[in-house]
């Protein structure tokens, strides 16, 4: 069984940027794309570079698709897969994110944030 989860105010959100919440003990990197209208979250943690920095990669298009990339080591992960686009072997889960009514909700379970679930749409 899942909810949405409240964590945050949308004010909270950085334009265009990323910022960390801390959701069921469970750092989570939270990016808003102005244009779009839309948010991403994905793990806060790097697993190349062993360290909870995603938050604070550059947002950028490779070929289409929407991807951070990591201030370490520069690699890039998907916003709506996780998937890592240098070795696709390498994945950060991405959660289930949403602005309701001017907060952000992310989708939990009785055991957790929602780990692994695509990217769901939803409006600012």
């Amino acid at each position: 069984m899942s909810s949405w989860k409240d964590i945050c105010s949308a004010e909270d959100l950085q334009p265009d940027s990323g910022v960390c919440a801390l959701v069921e003990g469970q750092q989570v990197a939270i990016f808003f794309l102005v244009r779009e209208e839309v948010v991403y979250a994905i793990h806060n943690y790097d697993p190349i570079g062993k360290a909870n920095v995603l938050s604070r990669g550059m947002i950028g298009d490779i070929k289409g698709e929407l991807v951070v990339a990591s201030p370490l080591y520069k690699q890039h992960f998907s916003l709506k897969t996780g998937i890592c686009l240098e070795d696709e072997s390498i994945v950060v889960p991405p959660y289930p994110v949403r602005i309701q009514n001017g907060r952000v909700e992310i989708q939990v379970t009785t055991t957790g944030v929602s780990q692994g679930r695509p990217y769901e749409e939803a409006s600012a």
